[in-house]
């Protein structure tokens, strides 16, 4: 009886445990969406995300400025380089990357905004239990909000502010964990001639406003 009790305390103690920064999966693929406050920008994207070798890839089609787009954009940040693929014609452009690759992570100075169950919480399965948390920016320019799984860590949403655009949000789905087709995160065989733009990528919009 005794060992029954202090089991149940046990289990108790661990379920009453608040929730903790965590860091995603190293390899993930899905999809996911960016709009602005403004209406300036809206857009869907395919993703592959290799934490391990910090590499992303972004597959977009999208509007902004009340003009449509579609965008293939490579980045290899220990490369510090960043390719944009034209797979129509087989051509590439190379640009210099010099922004650091920020990995799918709560910050550890993050502070827990609330839990919630995205669905319902009236029987198993019909619900998905997330953590929401909040912070400052790494320049100090603002607040952001994230919201990721509490079991795997898995990214749902996250929203920051800017002074162009007032609030921009972000919205994950489709999450796989793993890279079904690891090639996608290399360079087309066509792209090792490709020609070096002095050009570079501000910071995460520019990936998807940058458009000729």
């Amino acid at each position: 009886m005794r060992l029954l009790v202090l089991l149940t305390c046990l289990l108790a103690a661990c379920l009453a445990e608040k929730p903790h920064p965590c860091a995603s999966p190293p390899l993930l693929s899905g999809a996911l969406t960016v709009s602005t406050q403004n209406e300036k920008l809206w857009t869907y994207a395919r993703y592959l995300y290799d934490a391990l070798g910090h590499r992303v890839r972004l597959l977009e089609l999208g509007t902004y400025q009340n003009k449509s787009f579609t965008y293939d954009a490579l980045l290899l940040y220990r490369e510090a380089a960043m390719y944009e693929i034209h797979a129509h014609n087989r051509t590439c452009q190379k640009k210099p990357l010099k922004v650091e690759f920020h990995p799918m992570a709560v910050p550890k100075d993050a502070s827990l905004l609330g839990q919630a169950v995205l669905g319902s919480s009236s029987g198993p399965g019909q619900g998905l239990l997330v953590n929401t948390w909040t912070g400052d920016l790494p320049d100090k320019s603002g607040k952001y909000m994230t919201t990721v799984t509490e079991f795997g860590c898995i990214p749902v949403s996250t929203a920051y502010h800017t002074k162009e655009f007032g609030w921009v949000v972000t919205s994950f789905f489709n999450n796989v964990i793993g890279v079904e087709d690891p090639d996608l995160l290399n360079p087309p065989s066509y792209c090792s001639d490709a020609e070096i733009k002095e050009e570079e990528p501000a910071d995460f919009l520019s990936l998807f406003m940058n458009k000729n």
